[in-house]
């Protein structure tokens, strides 16, 4: 007898804590590993965060929550939402989840429905789609090209429409790509989904890793219309360095914001108490630790630019946002997983293979990691390319 439903077995592990797992494991068997796969910067989480959440341990705020997060926090992401992105929310409207992924399914369980098609630009997180197959609906992914940025084009969004279409997702700044998308690109692509009645779910969990003079725009800051289509998706994992913490948060129009909150009622109940008074604490305290975070991952972002763009047989767009180098690995004529399995075996450095972002011919490496790390990775990964 087959236990498992259908959609769950349709669903593939998470490549990128799979490549981790195993740098991990060598690592404890005293191999000397570069691991280049996980998205979690490696700073700690800065102090006075941690010091709230001591502090509300310590007061006893380990008790049930609102099912969408204490009200102060929920007044606190309003009001930042307000400053940082020009966009208005009630806090009856954002509901408070156990990390960003999870704000991510909460908002698909919310609109999606079994047969639906969501609309996803590739290279993508490779989350999305798995989350699509679970509630039923149906993903459709649509290759962008590495001349625009590996951002999707009006023209690319309009021929991947179809009757059923329900959902586009857009990640700005976007993993594994780093792609920012200008103000004038995502109002194209907002006003079709407007005029088709297509929801936008916005996943902005970057948004505080942008260089070189970029800007991060909010798609529902840009008309009423597109506010009231679009769900907004942020944490606190990336700026804050907050990533055990699992803490994100939706913000969307009241009839979905309610559905959320519904859904979370049944699941979680809430997150967790005490983490919650350390995401306060992270919104209200002074936030050029935040800057400064983001200054050291520019350095590392400009060095490894630097090293890529000299190494032959592959190409790279420079990233402007989160901390990723998708690398172009075509010339090789090497598939992605068998590309970083050798590259594992032969120079014990660990990346993450293309192919579970739907991008076959290419390969992740996050520089949330060291500089020395850095530079030690890319001497190997030269030599590595120079002989194939």
């Amino acid at each position: 007898m087959d236990f498992i439903a259908k959609n769950i077995a349709e669903v593939a592990p998470s490549m990128t804590l799979s490549i981790t797992a195993q740098a991990k494991a060598l690592k404890k068997q005293g191999v000397d590993v570069l691991s280049f796969g996980a998205g979690e910067p490696d700073f700690n989480t800065p102090a006075p965060i941690i010091a709230a959440a001591t502090e509300a341990l310590n007061s006893g705020k380990t008790r049930y929550t609102e099912s969408a997060g204490i009200l102060e926090l929920r007044e606190s992401i309003a009001a930042k939402l307000m400053v940082d992105n020009n966009v208005q929310y009630d806090p009856s409207q954002i509901s408070v989840n156990c990390g960003a992924k999870h704000s991510c399914y909460n908002a698909i369980l919310a609109c999606v429905n079994p047969g639906d098609e969501v609309i996803i630009p590739a290279p993508y997180w490779t989350s999305y789609p798995e989350m699509v197959r679970i509630v039923g609906g149906i993903p459709v992914i649509v290759e962008t090209k590495r001349e625009n940025g590996w951002k999707l084009t009006p023209e690319e969004f309009e021929d991947a429409m179809s009757p059923m279409t329900k959902m586009i997702i857009l990640n700005t700044p976007g993993n594994p790509t780093g792609s920012i998308y200008s103000r004038e690109e995502l109002k194209a692509l907002a006003e079709i989904a407007v005029g088709e009645g297509i929801v936008i779910l916005s996943d902005e969990i970057y948004e505080k890793l942008v260089y070189g003079g970029h800007e991060h725009v909010s798609i529902a800051s840009l008309s009423k219309e597109i506010y009231d289509h679009t769900i907004t998706i942020n944490g606190f994992s990336k700026a804050y360095a907050m990533t055990g913490w699992r803490l994100g948060y939706t913000a969307a129009p009241k009839k979905i914001a309610d559905a959320i909150d519904t859904i979370q009622s049944h699941t979680t109940s809430n997150p967790t108490s005490f983490a919650q008074y350390g995401a306060l604490a992270a919104l209200q305290m002074d936030q050029q630790i935040v800057s400064d975070m983001r200054d050291e991952f520019d350095v590392r972002r400009q060095y490894m630019l630097g090293r890529l763009n000299n190494i032959k047989n592959i190409r790279v767009v420079e990233p402007m946002g989160a901390f990723y180098f998708l690398v172009d690995i075509e010339p090789t004529q090497i598939k992605s997983v068998n590309f970083c399995e050798k590259l594992l075996s032969k120079q014990k450095v660990a990346i993450v293979p293309g192919v579970a972002f739907g991008a076959e011919h290419t390969v992740r490496f996050s520089y949330a990691t060291g500089l020395d790390v850095i530079n030690a990775g890319m001497d190997r990964f030269e030599e590595f390319c120079n002989q194939h």
